[in-house]
Formats: structure tokens, C-alpha cells, sequence
């Protein structure tokens, strides 16, 4: 079943089957060693903030993440990162000296204290995001457009897969599920 165009529809056999599956299992091994190396997130401090930490950018992102769906606080942070609540606040409150966080009065419960993106924060997310997206376009570069479309379908089909087991295993952990 070899073939380089997702577009093609070749007729796969129970062996081709076996060995696609095997070489999505190889893909994902070496696919996790590059994540827990937090490749694209070096990179990314490598060439926008390298005075930055990886956890920096991950409040960050989990400040862009949560926003638009809620205020945010030291306890959503946590939560998104699955860290204990003392180290998101430290390192909120470094995020905050150097200007990329605030924290204010939520709008809903004064007694509240919310996080906020300042508008550096939200320039450095966008370079960041800058950085991940030309690594993605260099890889892609050589592809056919339509093995890209595919590509971008599948994979997010995958991880939302992916996301659907993990999410029942905590439902089931919590006796949710």
C-alpha cells in the first residue's frame, strides 16, 4: 500500500492494514520524544524570548486558552497545567514583573483576582505562535496542498481521539464514567 498522495485510494490488505497501524505506533514514539523534548517550545524561546522558561509560555497559553471562555485565575492556570496552584502562582507573579501578566478585579466577584494578557503578553504569544507556525510551513513545504488537507483532517481527528480516551480514563478515575 505504498503510495506518497493521501488523495489515492489504494485497496490496503489485512497486512498493509497491520503495518499502517504499526508505523502510526512508531510515528507516535518518536512523535512523544520530540514533545517531551518541547522542541517547538524551545524553539519558540530560542528565537522570540530567550530570557523565557517553557513554563512561561505555557501560562501563556493557558491564559490565551482560557479567556475567551472565562476569567481566568491562578486556580484555571493550574488546572491547565495540571501543576499545583502555589507554582502557577509563582510563576504568575514572575510573569507579571515582566509585564506580560496583570492581575485585576474580576468583573464578576471584586473579591476575585483575575489574570490578564497585557498587550506584551499577547505580542509575545503572537511571535510565538509566529515561530511554531513557519516550523510547520518549513516541514510542509514539500508537500502536495491536498496531502496537507488530508493530513490536517486526520491528524486532528487522531488527537481528538486521543483526547476522548484521556478525558474518559479521568472520568472513569473520578467515577464519572
Amino acid at each position: 500500500m505504498k503510495h506518497t498522495n493521501f488523495a489515492e485510494s489504494p485497496v490496503a490488505t489485512d497486512d498493509d492494514a497491520r503495518e499502517s497501524r504499526a508505523l502510526i505506533g512508531r510515528s507516535m514514539s518518536r512523535w512523544r520524544v520530540l514533545i517531551g523534548r518541547r522542541v517547538l517550545a524551545r524553539l519558540a524561546i530560542d528565537n522570540v524570548a530567550p530570557d523565557l522558561e517553557i513554563s512561561h509560555l505555557d501560562v501563556l497559553d493557558a491564559v490565551r486558552r482560557a479567556e475567551p471562555d472565562a476569567e481566568v485565575t491562578v486556580g484555571t492556570i493550574a488546572e491547565l497545567m495540571r501543576i499545583d496552584p502555589s507554582r502557577a502562582s509563582r510563576i504568575v507573579a514572575d510573569m507579571v514583573a515582566r509585564g506580560v501578566l496583570r492581575r485585576e478585579a474580576s468583573q464578576a466577584d471584586a473579591r476575585r483576582i483575575i489574570v490578564v494578557m497585557t498587550d506584551p503578553g499577547k505580542k509575545l504569544m503572537h511571535e510565538v505562535q509566529a515561530v511554531k507556525r513557519g516550523v510547520i510551513e518549513n516541514i510542509l513545504a514539500d508537500w502536495p496542498e491536498e496531502d496537507v488537507a488530508a493530513f490536517a483532517v486526520l491528524f486532528d481527528k487522531f488527537v481528538a481521539g486521543m483526547e476522548r480516551i484521556h478525558q474518559n480514563r479521568e472520568n472513569a478515575g473520578r467515577g464519572d464514567g
